[in-house]
């Protein structure tokens, strides 16, 4: 989000709210072959394959993760996790207090809804699961094992959800078009469990590599942090919510000087850098829309995700869908069958597919993502109580896309893992270096928020073109012509 984009306010956020009505005739991000015609800067070459994706066009998605939007707060969550008439139950990472937007939430909260079905449920009960996300096979494989009779509803034709791994010859391991990380795994059992599967993860050195336009290795200064935590310090003692971008600028924290310095990066270009970083990743959500109150960080960095679609301490190279594929090999799965209405009483639940079918059963667990949930894909009968439809209209839905590439051979300079581009107009500030870790050259770039938005909208040769231009910066410097 650029500077000036908080001298106007929430309006700039508003695109963001187009995610509800985003549809597309795929169930699955965007899976795009190398552009035919190069669009490539001279100093970056073509890569030999590109894969990108477009969660906001996902009708099973609508968005990467939830975000805590201004005027909500962590009880819409819980709310939105409260079982109705003990027979419609919520799982899925927007329904977790303590970790929202990553997949450790979305696992915990599988279990917590698989709990709560098996302290009322009878024994023989038929239970339905809709979605076959982290969320809802976990609770899925919880209540198969607790003796249920349980059948799991999905409307790709694969198990994941936003967990998105793809294996093919083009690509030397498999890659990540979802979560590609595990934050925090010391405090989490993913990274462990992800080892017990046989999936590789590896560390992630410590350190961002951070360069100027011009390619200029550049020191990170406090200046951009300093202004946030400023902005949230001060709206935390305001008698209302504010966005983080409203806090920037009442606060004052905003006004920095636009005048470049030696490397041609300014004051004001740090605090950009640093939104994006810090609080558009981390949500998916521009800053005019993010509560200062429940911000995506702290002072200490420690409120950002555990795991989720951006940075962690180790990084996952062996398949994230196989924790997902094993839990759901003996399970009951109805796959290509999206649910349209959800029918509820006090004697049970009645669940309509796409197809005209209809599917009985005791109780459900309901674990599609909050985006679906804020359409009118689903319809619950009677409607969803009014706390529960004040939560889902309350939270947001974020989005971040990501961009993955594979060149012939590395065309950079940097031998860092991670990079980041400040003062740069690319939509792609953050790039993930894999040569360092594995020896193929790869690179991994991420965009959010109303950047993603935009670049959605593109066909693969201008959204490659964008991409490759934000990478100048690390590229080497052309070889003269032969003579």
């Amino acid at each position: 989000m650029k500077r000036r984009t908080f001298l106007i306010g929430s309006a700039s956020g508003l695109s963001i709210f187009a995610l509800a009505a985003c549809t597309s005739p795929s169930p699955v991000p965007s899976l795009s072959p190398t552009p035919s015609v190069s669009p490539s800067p001279w100093l970056v070459p073509r890569p030999q394959t590109m894969r990108r994706t477009t969660w906001s066009k996902d009708p099973f998605a609508r968005g990467s993760m939830s975000f805590t939007a201004v005027g909500a707060t962590p009880a819409d969550r819980s709310t939105l996790a409260t079982p109705i008439q003990d027979r419609v139950f919520f799982a899925g990472e927007a329904t977790s207090v303590d970790l929202p937007g990553t997949v450790q939430g979305a696992r915990d909260s599988g279990r917590r809804a698989a709990r709560e079905v098996l302290a009322l449920a009878d024994p023989g009960e038929r239970i339905a699961v809709v979605g076959a996300g982290m969320a809802g096979i976990t609770a899925a494989r919880m209540l198969r094992d607790g003796g249920y009779d349980v059948v799991v509803i999905e409307a790709r034709k694969r198990v994941g959800g936003r967990i998105a791994t793809v294996s093919d010859p083009d690509w030397p391991f498999p890659i990540e078009l979802g979560p590609s990380f595990v934050r925090s795994s010391s405090a989490s059992r993913l990274d462990e469990d992800l080892r017990a599967a046989g999936v590789t993860t590896l560390p992630v050195p410590a350190g961002t590599e951070t360069r100027a336009p011009g390619g200029a290795v550049v020191e990170v200064p406090t200046v951009g942090s300093d202004a946030v935590v400023d902005a949230i310090a001060w709206a935390a003692g305001q008698p209302q919510d504010v966005s983080v971008a409203q806090a920037l600028v009442e606060s004052g924290a905003a006004d920095l000087s636009d005048k470049p310095g030696d490397t041609g990066v300014s004051e004001a270009d740090w605090l950009d850098h640093t939104v994006v970083a810090e609080i558009q990743q981390p949500s998916g959500a521009e800053s005019s829309l993010v509560s200062a109150w429940y911000a995506p960080r702290d002072p200490a960095g420690e409120d950002t995700p555990d795991d989720g679609t951006w940075q962690g301490d180790r990084i996952v190279l062996g398949g994230y869908a196989t924790l997902l594929t094993e839990a759901a090999a003996d399970l009951d799965l109805l796959a290509s069958s999206a649910v349209r209405r959800i029918a509820y009483t006090d004697e049970g639940v009645s669940l309509r597919l796409e197809t005209g079918e209809s599917l009985g059963a005791d109780r459900v667990i309901v674990t599609v993502p909050l985006g679906v949930l804020k359409t009118d894909a689903l319809e619950f009968a009677p409607p969803l109580p009014f706390e529960h439809r004040g939560a889902i209209a309350a939270l947001g839905m974020g989005l971040l896309d990501k961009i993955w590439l594979r060149f012939e051979k590395p065309f950079w300079d940097a031998d860092s893992t991670l990079w980041s581009v400040v003062g740069g107009d690319s939509g792609f500030q953050d790039w993930v270096n894999l040569e360092p870790l594995t020896g193929e050259a790869v690179l991994m770039g991420v965009v959010a928020a109303d950047d993603a938005i935009r670049l959605a909208k593109l066909g693969d040769d201008d959204f490659l073109a964008e991409a490759l231009a934000s990478l100048e910066p690390f590229a080497l410097p052309a070889p003269e012509p032969d003579n």
